[in-house]
């Protein structure tokens, strides 16, 4: 009898002991009984934009800075992949401080004063957020799943800048010029045509998932940039080969991937508009391959395979800001014209004399230009809504081409004069510009200290050319060490 006791006594015991145990550490069925509290998101639709937010990143890092790198001169690849990477590590930084504040911060019932240009400031270090917040643009996912993938496309836009000054800004100065790019430029913008506030998203724009706030505003600011630094030593008079084509090409393929993720996320949900954004994204930059590589084959008389990777992204540009809104015939005419309309954009530089070395302005921002100017034509009522020319009347459409364009051109105007004035402002206090020097040694070592193991000889021997006979036992023995510079496109 008392064993029997002492028995329940010890199950007593063991029992209160389990419940204190889980008051202490909660198990997932004490978690999902408080999660139950909260809004009710949609699972679906949150692993779709965790997704979602993981391409995009991987869009920057690696795929843009491999995609670059691969096209500079090898003397200058670990600079250009260090950009990348330093920028996605400060743009977050700048995120946390002000970046999603002013860009997307909530309408909240206690500030209801219109912000057209610059959001309302509530989110500062992300002040307010919690697992339970949401933002009205993404009411089906928690808020911070949509700041992070907001997140991952202001990083890209600032690391596509860097194609256009590639090879001569100093690094310190470059991250100076980035910061106030960011806040200046793109933070603005981003919520002029995306929040619900923004001036340009009330006069009835249309951009998906960047034309304006991405491919334009880095294009243009590149092009500003690559004017004022000037030309890198030697350009126009030698051949700048790139480092590595094969390189180039596995970073055009990450970005093609990781773009699903931009365009087809840009739906901020798993559903029809996000799949028909995905399809048509590929068609486009399939079609715009094709079409640049035509273009390239009757101009110089042979297709190559950078010619055919700048062509993919070609079309990914000029599909992204109409993703969302255009069917595949849309995204045909896209990628058909896209293609040759790039190349060009490409090619005008030599007539033009500027030195845009990566073509950021060449292929982003006509790219851009294009598919806002398109959307205006194509968007179709039955995907979105809205009405194109080719679906509405003369007026309706009319109006919606004019609207696409008078945000095409704000938005190529101040990304021109802010770049300007930025870059101006910081060249007086900082020199933005690398001594011709250290253009000469290459910016992996006078930048960084460092050079990848198999061109520290090539190093040596870019600048000449030389020619050493050594004389022994009465034979001669000629060593010819050639090296030039190449352009990259």
């Amino acid at each position: 009898m008392e064993d029997n006791r002492l028995l329940k006594l010890e199950e007593l015991v063991t029992s209160l002991s389990n419940e204190l145990h889980q008051l202490k550490s909660p198990d997932t069925r004490s978690l999902s009984r408080i999660d139950s509290f909260g809004p009710d998101f949609s699972s679906g639709d949150t692993a779709w934009m965790l997704t979602s937010t993981a391409l995009v990143l991987f869009m920057t890092m690696p795929g843009l800075a491999l995609f670059y790198a691969g096209m500079v001169r090898s003397k200058n690849v670990l600079a250009t992949v260090m950009q990348s990477f330093a920028i996605t590590c400060l743009i977050t930084f700048l995120w946390l401080c002000f970046g999603y504040s002013i860009s997307f911060g909530p309408i909240s019932a206690s500030n209801t004063t219109p912000h057209p240009v610059y959001g309302s400031g509530d989110r500062t270090w992300l002040n307010g957020m919690t697992v339970y917040t949401v933002h009205q643009l993404a009411p089906t996912i928690p808020e911070s799943v949509f700041c992070m993938y907001q997140l991952t496309f202001a990083i890209i836009t600032a690391a596509l800048i860097t194609g256009s000054f590639a090879d001569r800004m100093r690094f310190g100065p470059m991250l100076i010029f980035i910061t106030i790019w960011h806040t200046v430029v793109y933070c603005p913008v981003a919520h002029s045509v995306w929040h619900p506030q923004g001036f340009l998203f009330q006069s009835g724009a249309l951009d998906y998932a960047g034309g304006d706030v991405v491919h334009i505003c880095s294009g243009i600011s590149g092009l500003t940039s690559a004017i004022y630094l000037g030309h890198r030593k030697g350009y126009g008079k030698a051949k700048f080969e790139p480092s590595n084509i094969l390189i180039t090409f596995i970073g055009m393929a990450m970005l093609w991937v990781g773009w699903f993720g931009f365009n087809a996320g840009s739906a901020v949900a798993a559903n029809g508009r996000a799949g028909m954004a995905m399809l048509i994204t590929h068609i486009s930059a399939s079609v715009a391959s094709l079409s640049w590589m035509a273009t390239e084959w009757i101009v110089t008389g042979k297709p190559s395979v950078a010619g055919m990777a700048s062509g993919a992204i070609a079309g990914l540009v000029v599909v992204t800001p109409m993703s969302g809104f255009v069917d595949q015939t849309g995204a045909f005419i896209g990628g058909l014209l896209g293609g040759p309309f790039c190349y060009f954009g490409a090619q005008i530089k030599h007539y033009f004399g500027y030195d845009d070395s990566l073509d950021a302005f060449g292929v982003h921002a006509t790219g851009g230009i294009l598919g806002g100017i398109l959307c205006g034509f194509f968007a179709n009522p039955y995907i979105s809504g809205q009405k194109g020319v080719f679906y509405s009347d003369t007026y309706y459409g009319g109006r919606q081409l004019g609207e696409q364009i008078y945000a095409i051109v704000v938005t190529i105007g101040w990304s021109a004069f802010a770049t300007l004035c930025i870059l101006f402002l910081v060249d007086k206090v900082v020199t933005l510009r690398v001594s011709e020097q250290e253009e000469e040694d290459g910016l992996d070592h006078s930048l960084h200290g460092e050079t990848l193991s198999n061109v520290t000889i090539a190093k040596k021997l870019e600048s000449y050319d030389a020619v050493k006979s050594n004389e022994g036992d009465g034979k001669s023995v000629e060593i010819e060490l050639t090296s030039k510079p190449v352009d990259t496109v």
